[in-house]
């Protein structure tokens, strides 16, 4: 429940799209700054071991809503579009009085059994929607046309829907963006931003031209997610120069695509600055739950990679900074694990709503107050479905992080809603020590040495999803 006593606050809950921790500056990013998100965390806590349960866009942004699984809400792949009769948290809010909207990137299918319920408004885009002059649709089928970036477009809607408010009772706003969403398409005004500079390279990102993965998995090793595999032109916006080496075309490929991601995130954090702003403006910042997420991590030329999806850091770790000066200490921080299934049982304890006992997230509220509670979570459970996906051929896993080790099992079903065909490949296994290498290249799964590790790893893995109702694949336990 509210611990703040009987004001409800209002909520703010802005979300990206692929934005990794590691290109937030509060995060201690090598290369940008972001210093309007820095805001929100310079004002209330930084979560730095806030991860997602399944790092793909749709299943993570079912978790946050409902609280739950995907396994529960069976959306667990980008093909398997929300129910709109589950209940959801906002929903939860519009029936305990809130003034709710959803604006922006939506991404869990539209259409009759899809669109958005629980709002008061809503506007959202069709899909992945587009950068530019993006088309909106609305209730009851209304297909809007808007000229402009729809970072800024997002952002002027969202501050002026908390502009029209109904002043008596409190709200709650989705903001969701479709940056920095591939195929990263930056606003004009930051079209040339980074050109005089080189961007830091990763640590990893030769890895795969010096090892090719060997160390890893195979089913990793044969992924199609290396910086390589951009194409040149839909991706990059430019043919690779003649003549280069295969060290020199990684070096130009990064820089040309790590720019415009780069660029794109400029444009979130000019909106969030804007939203900050404008709750200053209407005296409600000291009331107001202010939220900055991202629906996962992203590989920012890591191991030679982008993309998501796998349970590697940082495609694993989400960006998730709070402010709520009312119960927050300002500039705080803490290292318990937080879910992205944590977020809606958070959000309707502070607004005084009971949580529906159903919801298998944990109410993280004492976490982010600063009173981290004597039984929470040391461990967390991992999914991720799409098997072998067309694009990038990434296959089914799961798996169990600790604070300090994780365990990653490839189960490889080709029975997967992609319909892939064929015999399965082997079931493999990963293991990595965070405490010796934080950066996830070395696999000691096979050494002699780490057999009680393992032992005790994937006993830690039957425990959770047992503790969560998943039914493990065959070979697992």
């Amino acid at each position: 429940m509210n611990s703040v006593g009987a004001t409800r606050p209002n909520i703010v809950f802005i979300m990206s799209d692929d934005h990794a921790a590691h290109a937030v500056s509060a995060y201690g990013s090598r290369i940008n700054t972001t210093p309007n998100i820095d805001r929100i965390a310079d004002g209330g806590v930084r979560l730095d071991a806030a991860f997602c349960t399944n790092s793909i866009c749709t299943p993570s942004r079912a978790a946050i809503l409902t609280g739950t699984y995907n396994h529960v809400n069976r959306v667990t792949t980008l093909d398997t579009h929300m129910d709109n009769s589950l209940v959801t948290f906002p929903g939860l809010l519009r029936d305990a009085g809130y003034q709710t909207a959803m604006i922006g990137k939506w991404h869990l299918g539209h259409g009759p059994g899809h669109d958005p319920t629980g709002f008061d408004h809503w506007r959202i885009l069709p899909g992945q929607g587009h950068y530019h002059d993006p088309v909106m649709l609305e209730a009851d089928g209304r297909v809007v046309e808007r000229r402009g970036y729809v970072t800024d477009l997002i952002t002027d809607d969202t501050i002026d829907w908390i502009r029209s408010r109904d002043r008596s009772r409190p709200f709650m706003v989705l903001c969701h963006h479709k940056a920095p969403h591939r195929r990263w398409e930056p606003a004009p005004r930051h079209a040339t931003r980074y050109d005089d500079v080189d961007i830091a390279e990763p640590e990893t990102m030769y890895e795969d031209l010096l090892t090719g993965h060997a160390d890893r998995a195979a089913v990793v090793a044969a992924m199609r997610m290396r910086l390589m595999d951009l194409d040149p032109i839909y991706d990059l916006k430019a043919p690779v120069p003649p003549g280069l080496d295969a060290e020199s075309e990684l070096r130009w490929r990064y820089q040309r695509y790590i720019k415009d991601y780069l660029r794109v995130i400029d444009a979130v954090d000019e909106g969030v600055g804007r939203i900050l702003d404008v709750l200053d403006d209407e005296g409600i910042a000291e009331n107001t739950i202010v939220v900055y997420t991202s629906d996962q991590g992203f590989f920012l030329g890591d191991h030679g990679w982008f993309d998501k999806r796998l349970m590697y850091e940082e495609s694993l770790r989400m960006p998730l900074c709070v402010r709520y000066p009312a119960a927050i200490p300002a500039a705080s921080a803490s290292s318990a694990m937080v879910l992205n299934v944590d977020v809606a049982p958070t959000l309707l304890s502070w607004a005084g709503v009971e949580v529906p006992a159903w919801m298998q997230g944990f109410d993280a509220t004492p976490v982010m107050e600063g009173a981290v509670p004597a039984q929470w979570r040391t461990s967390m459970y991992y999914r991720y479905w799409m098997h072998r996906d067309a694009a990038h051929n990434v296959p089914a896993h799961l798996g169990v992080r600790t604070h300090d080790r994780k365990l990653i099992c490839y189960y490889n079903d080709p029975c997967d809603q992609l319909g892939a065909s064929g015999p399965a490949d082997p079931v493999e296994w990963e293991m990595f020590d965070l405490a010796q290498d934080p950066l996830e290249t070395r696999n000691v799964i096979a050494d002699g040495d780490r057999r009680d590790e393992v032992a005790a790893l994937t006993a830690e893995l039957v425990r959770l999803a047992d503790e969560v109702g998943d039914i493990l694949p065959a070979g697992v336990r």
